[in-house]
């Protein structure tokens, strides 16, 4: 699984995409689930994060949730229209 952090900000994106790209590569298996739980501290940036994270899934054919995801997040990808991009985890 995929841990997001608990601050997820604009400054802290780009690092963000490039651990979890590497975390990507290393887990087995045909699906990637990344835990948003500790998110405490966030922006929209987070948001791209996560779908950057979706597509990097995609193109490795694996599919792609979220667990944990905070209601405000999931707000915000509902206001944006990306909602479905990152449907819940099982």
């Amino acid at each position: 699984m995929l841990v997001l952090p608990a601050q997820l900000t604009h400054e802290h994106a780009a690092a963000c995409c490039r651990m979890l790209a590497q975390g990507l590569r290393a887990i087995p298996g045909a699906q990637a689930i990344a835990d948003a739980s500790a998110l405490r501290a966030f922006d929209s940036s987070a948001l791209a994060v996560l779908l950057d994270c979706r597509r990097e899934a995609l193109a490795l054919g694996k599919t792609f949730a979220v667990h944990g995801m905070p209601s405000r997040l999931r707000d915000l990808a509902t206001l944006y229209g990306v909602g479905e991009l990152l449907p819940a985890a099982p």
